[in-house]
């Protein structure tokens, strides 16, 4: 096997355009002062441990880590000491069938792996998903992460994107991607897209998680998301533009082939033949998909052993640190019942 040593020795948190004039102190209480800083960095140090300030970059590591192709370490120290894809450009590519690719970052570790299915114009970079990696990492268990066609780091436009090619991406990572039995997180739209993994490779799932799941939201999006007059644009030009509440980014532009092709991966008017354990968290508060969605998709499923949480003040994203730390109980008391 090929391998790298990689050393480094920086300072990383010293941006006063983004941590201000005291970038280069130590400070305790930043997280107090910037509460809503972990909503605009992702470097190191975010959430309560922005307060290193230079600390955070007097880190000296190496590990062996294999150049080309995934990592052939099978030892858990081995594991615990292999180098991580920590930034965009490390991402591991996945080649598809149609010569487009899927990044993705997998981590090795015992089994059942985690596989992380984020939402809709999301990518993998997200709170929940960087926050259940490092959950793994303590606890030496497999997990992948990924981005889908048009999103993040993977080749393709978002517009051009459907649920079915999303779909496929996911059981792609999946079965070529992960190893052993798998518990899927699904996130919003991600909550579909491990339903219908799960339907398509069931004996690769032991258990699904699903964040505020959104199954059919296409389907929704027509009948009360959408104005008459962005319904009207569908109609009459193929596409409309809708608000990107979370964020200055331009708008959502969705097309009608994603409202038409959704149709065709439509789980809610059925039972859903999933036979695994499956738990359901969801907000009462959720602006974008309304919790009773949660109880509709607990009695369509076959299985018995389904529990929904619903949080009172919850909302859609579901990425407080108090939510992460759930999200984790809930994954980690599911696999003590595996």
């Amino acid at each position: 096997m090929e391998c790298a040593v990689f050393f480094g020795k920086s300072t990383v948190n010293h941006d006063e355009a983004i941590f201000g004039e005291d970038a280069m102190q130590f400070d305790m209480t930043r997280a107090e002062r910037m509460p809503d800083f972990y909503n605009q960095h992702r470097g190191f140090g975010i959430g309560q441990h922005f307060c290193l300030g230079t600390l955070a970059g007097q880190e000296l590591f190496s590990a062996p880590q294999e150049v080309h192709g995934q990592s052939t370490f099978n030892s858990q120290a081995s594991a615990r000491r292999e180098i991580r894809p920590m930034t965009a450009s490390s991402a591991q590519i996945l080649q598809r069938y149609d010569g487009n690719t899927v990044a993705y970052h997998h981590t090795p570790g015992q089994q059942p792996g985690i596989l992380f299915c984020g939402g809709f114009n999301s990518d993998m970079q997200g709170h929940k998903a960087l926050a259940l990696e490092a959950h793994c990492r303590e606890h030496n268990r497999q997990f992948t992460r990924f981005d889908y066609f048009g999103h993040g780091e993977s080749s393709g436009t978002f517009e051009d994107g459907t649920i079915g090619r999303w779909a496929d991406d996911a059981i792609a990572v999946l079965e070529q991607v992960t190893e052993g039995p798998q518990l899927i997180v699904g996130s919003s739209m991600g909550g579909w897209m491990m339903l219908l993994a799960s339907l398509a490779c069931p004996q690769r799932v032991v258990g699904l998680v699903g964040v505020a799941a959104a199954p059919d939201f296409t389907e929704q999006m027509t009948r009360s998301a959408l104005t008459p007059a962005q319904l009207a644009e569908l109609a009459e030009q193929g596409f409309t533009d809708i608000p990107n509440c979370y964020d200055d980014q331009e708008p959502y532009r969705i097309r009608r082939t994603l409202i038409e092709e959704g149709r065709e991966h439509l789980l809610l008017d059925r039972e859903i033949a999933i036979d695994v354990p499956v738990r359901l968290i969801h907000g009462q508060q959720d602006p974008d998909v309304p919790w009773q969605c949660a109880l509709e998709l607990m009695e369509r499923l076959r299985t018995a052993d389904v529990e929904v949480q619903l949080l009172k003040s919850g909302d859609h994203r579901l990425s407080e640190p108090e939510d992460l730390s759930r999200l984790c109980t809930t994954i980690e008391r599911l696999l003590d019942r595996l």
